[in-house]
């Protein structure tokens, strides 16, 4: 049984990894970690997430953790916690997004010294839209103007999503495009508009408009709940558990499943 340290277990996606651990029967939840000062440290990890005690209590550090780490915290957090699964040799996970620039270049230059994925959403159904957008991109060329529209509840830290600049990487890497957040006035040539509506509890969706003369290609995503994103890091830690070093994708562990299927 493969056993799994979530970073983060107090929050909103570590909380739904945890539940889904404790049904899972090939992994085991080891360890979990919340930040300094958290109402939730020395607590069972298994009564925060409202799933009964699973005698894994609630630390501030990953000290002591084993297996692989899934980190859904704060960008600081998770580069600390890559360090540490560096110097230790753990696989791991990183579904936190909102890096800059710099944080982003010290993340690639650590994370290929052990297997580790990073993903700007662990969702099948996006990562199966960033392929879709691929190649829809490629098929409609320049000529198509190109909105990305990203909602997710009123918490969220980042915008726009690390969803919606991945969306905008891509058309912008088939069209030459250059992606703008938001727009005042009339659009500029070759501009990929994106946009943010921060609302409510709206989990996550995501709209890609390819909009032409006399028609309009919309290709949207609606996350329903945060489970989702919850099994797919659970995919991806069976991933890198076997993997050799290296830093992977969501798109290497659908390949992988569809090579085992």
């Amino acid at each position: 049984m493969k056993q799994i340290t979530v970073c983060g277990a107090g929050g909103r996606m570590g909380r739904r990894v945890v539940r889904l651990l404790a049904q899972d029967e090939e992994l085991k939840l080891s360890g979990a970690v919340e930040a300094p000062g958290s109402p939730f440290l020395g607590r069972d990890a298994g009564e925060v997430a409202e799933v009964g005690c699973l005698g894994v209590f609630v630390g501030d550090s990953l000290e002591g953790a084993k297996g692989v780490v899934v980190d859904f915290t704060n960008p600081g957090a998770a580069l600390d916690h890559l360090q540490f699964c560096v110097e230790k040799s753990f696989p791991m996970v990183i579904g936190t997004t909102g890096f800059s620039p710099q944080e982003e270049k010290m993340l690639k230059e650590l994370a290929p010294k052990i297997p580790c994925l990073l993903s700007p959403n662990m969702s099948i159904g996006v990562n199966i839209l960033f392929d879709l957008i691929d190649e829809v991109s490629g098929l409609l060329g320049s000529g198509w103007d190109v909105e990305i529209v990203e909602a997710h509840h009123r918490f969220k830290g980042d915008s726009p999503s690390g969803t919606a600049k991945r969306l905008a990487e891509i058309v912008a890497s088939q069209t030459g495009g250059k992606p703008i957040q938001g727009r005042k006035g009339k659009r500029g040539k070759k501009e990929i508009g994106v946009h943010s509506v921060r609302a409510g509890d709206i989990v996550g969706e995501h709209t890609v408009i390819f909009g032409g003369l006399g028609e309009r290609l919309e290709l949207t995503h609606r996350a329903h709940s945060r489970d989702c994103f919850a099994r797919g890091a659970l995919l991806a830690a069976r991933f890198v558990a076997k993997a050799p070093k290296g830093l992977y994708t969501m798109a290497d562990v659908l390949k992988f499943n569809r090579q085992r299927g």
